[in-house]
This record gives structure tokens, sequence and C-alpha cells, in this order.
């Protein structure tokens, strides 16, 4: 085993291929498929959720067609590429431009200045605004054919998050310039195809309809091939072999075993599929390398930028986030050909990252949260707008109510709900106007309240007896609540239902796991101590008012299991 002053500095923040190279930083060796990506066409997309490796992904593929062959050695693609021929690269970044068809101009005008100069052009310029400029698809043109004769090989042209731009611009006055900018420079890309080697766009949507693509229709998209499912992120075999030493720091660190390391990472960072045709486990790189580096278990999604963008591409989310639980279906060809600008708010989730690839058929894809730290976050990112208060008002009483969850303090946990719970069904008028049952309304406001405090929750669970309204599942207890109006009876109603239809028997074996955080580890105690509430809520509304606790029994109760 490598010992730890030997180990490579992990790069969780670095996207230079040369820099990871040189500056003795760990690789995770992708080559071949960088290899086999060059060689399976010109025209090339790819759409990835933010923050997994794309922009890495572009400066690799920069070093290999620039030929720096002494960048790529021990790595696989040296037993597959003979002829290491330079070609002149032309890189576009469009991450970082405000939302303004402006800043989109001030970008390209800066980078095709820099390309003028360095391949001896007179650049266009007028005397406007590099906004109002028409020539930004002739400058792009005069640049790959200088390049092309210049060097006489063919040109390699990488936009990386072409597609930022446009959402930033998205339902704005500034959207039908931006598209306009983009499709002059664009459309050159079709007719110099005799000049150009490869060329590869990646982002996270297409904008099929926005004709942004009609003039290179014959435009790959790889986003869904088995081939390239783990081109971005780190598989679960690569986590076991190149990050294995890591692993057994980070265990060392935080006093826990190799395995329940493993364990936990994959909890929290695991669980993408790209392709029904190849459904290996990819971790979010981003997320699993700063937990490598950090030695520690936390939610980095949240501040990776992800969810900056979901207001306006999934409206009323808090609304409708009980549609996009696990078990979401969508249409195959929504899925794979359409883009953003439809009214499928389901697309954007899977393709932002917060949704991903749990099943298929002919017709359809089966869509779930990949893992805990990213149903945490969005959940985290609703419950303001659920409960209409501040983050600061809601961070105490959540802390509180998890710590009392999880020791069993029930009077406690429950007036805790119950502060957060209050008036929000009256109070929120979205919620009001919703068509459902006000016990519907409770059952999902207290559902998202407990899938924000990172533990596992089943909503109206299916068992042999019925199905109780919420199971919640902590280290030490199984919760079981079912919810009951006053006029419906209330606490006392819904405590004679959890008895009448054996809601508690299926969890009192010890042969239950009890979980905290989807596919999580598994508890230590065989049989958690299960914990029964028929809860009674206000007719209109206006909160909880009590809760009876239900005696359970495991001799007792084990008998029914059948």
């Amino acid at each position: 085993m490598m010992l730890e002053n030997s180990l490579p500095r992990i790069p969780f923040d670095i996207q230079s291929f040369q820099r990871i190279r040189t500056d003795s930083y760990l690789y995770v060796d992708k080559s071949d498929l960088i290899y086999d990506l060059a060689h399976s066409g010109i025209y090339v997309f790819l759409s990835r959720p933010r923050r997994f490796g794309k922009s890495l992904l572009c400066d690799t593929l920069r070093c290999y067609f620039e030929g720096r062959k002494e960048l790529f050695e021990g790595l696989k693609i040296m037993e597959l590429e003979k002829d290491w021929t330079h070609h002149p690269v032309i890189r576009l970044d469009m991450s970082g431009i405000d939302g303004t068809a402006r800043g989109l101009a001030s970008r390209l005008n800066a980078m095709f200045g820099n390309y003028e100069e360095q391949y001896g052009l007179e650049p266009l310029t007028e005397n406007t605004e590099p906004v109002l400029s028409p020539n930004f698809g002739v400058r792009f043109e005069r640049i790959i054919m200088a390049a092309y004769r210049q060097s006489q090989q063919q040109v390699v042209v990488l936009i990386d998050e072409y597609d930022r731009p446009l959402q930033q611009t998205w339902q704005t006055d500034e959207h039908e310039r931006t598209r306009q900018i983009y499709r002059s420079v664009l459309e050159m890309l079709k007719p110099l195809g005799d000049y150009l080697r490869f060329v590869f766009l990646t982002g996270i949507t297409k904008f099929t309809q926005l004709s942004l693509f009609s003039s290179i229709n014959n435009l790959r998209n790889i986003s869904f091939d088995g081939r390239y499912a783990a081109l971005c992120g780190i598989t679960d075999s690569e986590l076991h072999t190149d990050l294995h030493p890591y692993i057994v720091q980070m265990a060392e660190a935080r006093g826990w075993t190799v395995e329940e390391t493993y364990f936990r990472l994959k909890a929290n960072y695991d669980g993408y599929h790209f392709s029904e045709d190849n459904m290996v486990d990819i971790y979010n790189p981003f997320s699993l390398l700063n937990a490598l580096s950090a030695q520690r278990i936390q939610n980095f999604w949240a501040s990776s930028g992800a969810t900056s963008l979901l207001p306006k591409f999934v409206p009323d989310l808090a609304e409708r986030i009980s549609d996009y639980c696990d078990n979401y279906r969508i249409d195959r060809n929504t899925l794979e050909t359409s883009d953003i600008t439809t009214s499928e708010y389901g697309l954007f989730l899977f393709q932002s990252g917060y949704l991903t690839i749990k099943d298929s058929t002919e017709r359809s894809y089966t869509l779930g949260f990949p893992n805990a730290e990213v149903r945490d976050s969005l959940y985290n990112m609703v419950l303001p707008s659920v409960m209409m208060r501040d983050v600061s008002q809601i961070r105490n009483l959540q802390l509180d109510l998890a710590d009392a969850l999880e020791i069993g303090d029930v009077p406690v946990a429950f007036s805790l709900l119950k502060a957060q719970v209050a008036d929000v069904p009256y109070s929120n008028i979205k919620y009001a106007e919703r068509v459902m049952h006000i016990e519907e309304r409770y059952r999902l406001i207290i559902s998202i309240i407990l899938r924000a405090l990172g533990f596992r929750v089943e909503v109206e669970r299916m068992q042999a007896g019925g199905r109780p309204d919420i199971v919640l599942y902590t280290p030490k207890f199984t919760y079981i609540l079912e919810l009951k109006t006053e006029s419906n009876g209330g606490s006392f109603t819904a405590e004679q239902q959890i008895l009448d239809r054996r809601y508690c028997a299926p969890f009192l074996t010890g042969a239950h796991q009890c979980k905290r955080s989807a596919d999580a580890y598994p508890m230590v105690s065989p049989a958690p101590q299960v914990i029964a509430l028929g809860i009674g809520m206000n007719d209109e509304g206006k909160g909880l008012i009590d809760y009876k606790r239900v005696e359970t029994d495991v001799k007792d109760d084990t008998s029914l299991l059948g």
C-alpha cells in the first residue's frame, strides 16, 4: 500500500489536464475513452450535470489533439495512439457568463480577439458595442481557416458549457439576442466540415427547439451512449482501485472501518446512471473528491451552484416536489431528444443531476434520486418556500427536531414538528389552492420537513394491512405516523387505524433494516425500536393538535406477520 505522504494530491478543484499530470495530482485514467471518442465522428455533443468533469474532459481533449504525448505517458491511450498529430485547437469556454446578450458578446469578442492575435488576423471591429456586431460568425470562420492554412492540419473546436448563456437568459428579453449571436457562430461549423477534425460541445441540455443545431444536423449526441457512460465521473470500480488508499486514510481519520467508509460514500455520492445499455454506477466526482480531500461526509452539492437555475426551469418546485420522488416516469423520446423549453420539468431535474435513470422500458424511463446528498439538497432548497419562513428561522428548529428524533424524545419532537407545521397549509396559499384533501397537504408538508433532515422517509408505504401515511427511519428508531383531521376522528382514529391494520408488524422482527438516508449503511441494532404515533390535525389547516403513542410489543406483534 502507498504511504500517505506518497499519495498524489486530490484534484478536487483542478480542471487543467496539464497541471494534474505535471504537479503530482491524482488522475483516474479515462484516456482509452478519450481515444475512442476522438475517433467516433466529427460533430459530438455530451450532456452531463454541472460539476461532473466536463471542463477537465475538454482540456484533456485539447492536450490530446495538440499532440502532447508527454502528458499521456503511462496511460491507456499510449497503447492505442501511434500517430501523435498536432492539430490547432480552438476552445471556447462559456461558463461564468452573466445573464445578458452583451455578456456573451463580450466573452466571444475577447476569445476571438486572442485567436485573431495568435494567427495574425486583423480583427473585424466596428464603432459599436460588441453586442451589436454582426461579425461573430465571420470572425469565427476566419480564425478556423487561418488555423488550417498555417498548420496544414484540420482544426479542433471545443465549446465547453455552451448552454450556460442560454440558460441564464431563458425567459428574459435577452434570450432572443443571445440565441442569434450563438447561431451566427455555430452555423459556420457545417460548411467548414472539410477543415475540421473534431467538434465537441458540452452542456446540460440541447436547445434543439431553438434551431441552434439545425445547421449541424449530423451532430451526434453521446449522452445516452453506453460506451461513454463512465466518461465523466468516478465508477465504483475506480473508487476501489485508484482511490482505495484515500478511502483507507479517511477511515482512519474518522474512526470507521474501510467497509463502512465505502458504504457512506456510496450512499451520499454514488448512484448516477446515464445509459440503459450500461447501468454502471457513477459517483459525482466533485462531491466525492471533496469528501476524500476533507475526509468527512458533508453536502457539497448545495454549494456547487447546481441549484441556482431550478426555480427558473421548474416553477413551483415546492408544490410539485412530491411528483418527482422515486419512480418518476418520463417518455423516452422526451428524455432523449427534447430540451428544457418544453413543459416537462422532470427533464431539467434529470439533466441538472437531481434525478437519474433507475429503469427503462421500450416507451419510457423511470427516474429517481441518485443519492442522499442530492435528495437532501433538493428538500432543503424547497423547505423555506413550503414553510413560508426564512432559512435562519428554520435551521435551529430542524437541528433540534433531528436530535429529538434520533434519541426518541417524542414529546419534544412533536412540539418542534408542531411549531414548524403551524399554519402552513392555511397560510401557504399555493398549498391551500391545490386540489387535495387537507390530510394529503399535511402529509406532503411533513414529509418534506422530515426528508430535509437527511432521514429516509416513505410516504404511504405499501404493506399487507394498508398504507401508513409516513414511515421515518432514524439510526435507532422507526417512526410510523398516521394523520387524521379532527372531523375524521383525530389522533384517536389514527391510533386505532395503526392497531387495526397492524402497521407496526413488518418492523418488529429485526429483519427490517433501519437506515439513515436512501440506501445508507444498515444499523447495528438488529431490531430498531418502533415508535408509532397517531396525529390529530386542525380541519382548516391551522396546524397539528395532539398525538397518541401506540404501544408496541415485539413478542406480541411478530405473530401477526404470518
